[in-house]
C-alpha cells in the first residue's frame, strides 16, 4: 500500500542515554502536539522504539525534535525508516519489548 503525499508513517530507533529520562512520555506530548499517530515504547535493549504516523511535516517534525528529546536526554542517533501506516489513534506509550 503507497503512502499518500499528505501522510507517512515512519519507524524510528532511538539510541542513546534515552530511558529514565521522560523520554517516552516527552514524545507523547509532542506527537499529539503536532497531531502524529502511533506509538513509543523502550526496549529491552536500552534503546527507545516508536511509529509516527501522520502528515508529512508533522511526522518530520516529531523525528527532528526525537534527535534532541527532553532536556535529561543525551541523543546518540536516531534510525528513520519507512513503515508501513499506522492505525494507531491518536499516540500512545506502549509496553517494554
Amino acid at each position: 500500500m503507497a503512502e499518500s503525499a499528505a501522510s507517512i508513517t515512519r519507524h524510528l530507533r532511538i539510541h542513546g542515554l534515552v530511558q529514565g529520562v521522560y523520554y517516552r512520555k516527552s514524545m507523547t506530548e509532542a506527537a499529539r502536539r503536532l497531531g502524529v499517530q502511533g506509538w513509543v515504547r523502550n526496549r529491552q535493549d536500552g534503546t527507545v522504539e516508536a511509529v509516527a504516523s501522520g502528515a508529512a511535516p508533522a511526522v518530520q517534525a516529531l523525528i527532528d525534535w526525537a534527535h534532541e528529546g527532553p532536556p535529561a536526554a543525551r541523543v546518540e542517533r536516531v534510525e528513520v525508516a519507512q513503515a508501513p501506516a499506522c492505525d494507531a489513534q491518536g499516540f500512545e506509550q506502549r509496553e517494554t519489548v
